[in-house]
């Protein structure tokens, strides 16, 4: 995945870490990497990565207690 522009979040702390970057990938997929490890790379399909995003907005994956075995 080289070549790639990759887009790192306003959100990142001053030396530019603890951030997730962003970079169009192929037709539909979005590559995704961590700043402090560029070499691991992610590319989810554009619509499951927005579907993830709509869930974690939505607080659908939040657990309120523990589930009971």
């Amino acid at each position: 995945m080289h070549g790639l522009r990759w887009l790192k979040s306003s959100f990142s702390d001053e030396g530019g870490n603890n951030c997730i970057e962003l970079a169009a990938y192929e037709n539909d997929r979005i590559a995704l990497r961590e700043s402090g490890s560029p070499t691991a790379v992610l590319s989810p399909h554009r619509d499951a990565l927005s579907a993830l995003v709509r869930g974690v907005k939505s607080g659908a994956f939040i657990r309120t207690a523990p589930r009971e075995l």
